[in-house]
């Protein structure tokens, strides 16, 4: 595969991190990230040090109630809040450096901008229920990722394999409220509040052809202790997919994302309605401007979704990004 071809397939992409989380005996109002991670290095097709700056646009409208694996309405499930739609409007801005071809580090910080509306249900005195619609809309900085990785076999044009390790840091605010001086839930918040540890692991094999390849990739992110009262859950993913070059400066990518989060903890959690197992069909282009230049683009399907209690769901989800390296 000549440079140019190894250049366009640089932003190869794995899940990350989603989920609609938690409410105790609340709907679960949602936060989200697509299941999508521009882990390039996974792919083994870019191994040269230097540095690499990316960017993506997420939208993920989350206007879906589900109760189990079936869809629901607003009211089928007596709740302190009915949840009614959360829509998530994600920036990631990612700085990658490759220290040689197989030690390299990436931090990641994103920018939230998140918007969610729910039903009061105020259970009166008298008997009778009133019902107050609240609302939160903010952009605030979210927790920062740095993670290191390893490649322990093989290179671009050879079966490779690697592990990842880093941390989750709390950077983003956990104390967010409204205009009414109301603060949002915790699975609401622009950050957890909480330090978590993240380990993983790759593996690629390059297809006869030499224009394409098979990947898998899985990943763990646990968080350590708790923060005022909450502790998220865990979060474990198992990525699959294949990718492919259509031209020297188009490729294509599918994958499969299987995404396990476990129940939300603490007395500021929402155990009841949080967690879930979700299984995504993410296919997507990537376009090489240049030799160090791309652009990128990805929608993400739910193939199967199934959450504790009632929670708010996508029916659909979409990234954009350019990645340029120097």
């Amino acid at each position: 595969m000549n440079a140019c071809s190894r250049s366009a397939l640089r932003p190869l992409l794995l899940v990350f991190a989603a989920a609609a989380v938690s409410p105790m005996a609340v709907a679960s109002c949602g936060q989200a990230f697509c299941s999508i991670n521009t882990n390039w290095h996974a792919q083994g097709v870019w191994t040269e040090p230097g540095l690499r700056l990316d960017l993506q646009y997420q939208f993920i409208d989350q206007d879906q109630l589900r109760r189990g694996s079936h869809d629901a309405s607003v009211g089928d499930v007596a709740r302190h809040h009915d949840e009614l739609r959360t829509i998530n409007r994600n920036w990631l801005g990612t700085l990658d450096y490759a220290i040689d071809p197989r030690w390299g580090v990436s931090v990641t910080l994103p920018v939230t901008s998140r918007s969610h509306s729910h039903i009061h249900n105020h259970h009166e005195h008298d008997g009778s229920v009133s019902h107050e619609t609240d609302a939160w809309n903010f952009s605030r900085i979210g927790d920062m990722r740095v993670v290191g990785r390893y490649q322990f076999m093989g290179d671009g044009l050879s079966p490779s394999a690697g592990v990842n390790f880093g941390v989750k840091l709390p950077t983003g605010s956990h104390k967010v409220g409204n205009a009414d001086g109301q603060r949002a839930e915790r699975s609401l918040q622009p950050g957890t509040g909480t330090t978590d540890a993240i380990v993983g692991a790759w593996y690629r094999l390059p297809l006869d052809d030499g224009d394409s390849a098979l990947f898998a990739q899985a990943m763990a992110q646990v968080a350590i202790g708790q923060s005022d009262g909450f502790r998220p859950g865990n979060q474990y993913s198992v990525d699959v997919g294949w990718q492919t070059q259509l031209a020297p400066q188009w490729a294509a990518f599918v994958q499969a994302n299987f995404q396990l989060r476990s129940r939300d903890r603490g007395v500021d959690a929402e155990p009841e309605d949080s967690g879930s197992r979700k299984l995504f069909l993410s296919p997507g282009l990537s376009y090489a401007i240049a030799r160090d230049f791309q652009v990128y683009a990805f929608a993400q399907l739910p193939v199967r979704q199934y959450v504790n209690g009632v929670q708010l769901t996508a029916d659909w989800a979409a990234m954009l990004g350019v990645s340029k390296s120097f």
